[in-house]
């Protein structure tokens, strides 16, 4: 048997004394309706236990201060900004590594480092590395920068969430990267990123995980 509402079966001195005990509250807004909920005045809702009107204010300002910091990280500026420095440290990382296990020529190097002391050599090698990790990091920088920008753009525009959003980012990303090679190398470059993109949402974004069971 289905477990009647109390609310309804009130007598009238129930609801009275509901009304009562609402508007003895200083801030909230008297009910008409038994069983619902006070109407708090902005600035006067109920405090967590432990605080005083005292703490209000500061706990007002940091509220504040959380909307404001996720209204900026949904910001299709910050997402850009984020991306860019993101991939511009990866490029780096990995031009660092590839520069460590590199194969470099003894008598080459020993032909370019002639007539030089310990610290001028040391001191060629690092520019030589500073050099790489900096053009590295640029273009990865460049590719993820451009490609979170457009995609916050279309997902903003679309109001979605879906692989769909990938896609048509890393066809334009694609595209763009590759005008200056032409119209058909920008075609197929934005093909090729799209599929790139799409297998990347697919295979680690959206896998739904495994059962434990």
């Amino acid at each position: 048997m289905p477990r009647a509402n109390k609310c309804k079966h009130r007598t009238g001195a129930e609801h009275t004394n509901v009304r009562i005990k609402i508007s003895n509250s200083p801030h909230a807004v008297p009910s008409t309706y038994p069983c619902q909920a006070p109407i708090w005045a902005p600035g006067k809702e109920p405090l967590p236990p432990g605080f005083t009107e005292e703490d209000r204010t500061a706990i007002a300002q940091q509220q504040k201060f959380q909307d404001f910091a996720a209204m900026a990280m949904e910001s299709c500026a910050v997402k850009t900004v984020m991306a860019g420095t993101m991939g511009f440290g990866i490029g780096a990382f990995f031009s660092l590594m590839s520069a460590s296990f590199a194969y470099e020529d003894p008598l080459l190097r020993q032909r370019s480092q002639a007539g030089m002391n310990t610290t001028q050599k040391a001191s060629q090698i690092f520019k030589e590395m500073g050099r790489g990790m900096y053009t590295s990091g640029r273009g990865f920088g460049k590719v993820g920068a451009l490609f979170a920008g457009i995609e916050c753009v279309i997902e903003g525009y679309r109001a979605k969430n879906d692989i769909w959003n990938s896609v048509s980012s890393g066809f334009l990303a694609g595209g763009v990267l590759a005008r200056n090679s032409g119209p058909k190398a920008a075609f197929g470059g934005g093909l090729a990123f799209a599929a790139f993109s799409a297998v990347i949402d697919l295979a680690f974004l959206r896998r739904e995980p495994a059962d434990e069971d």
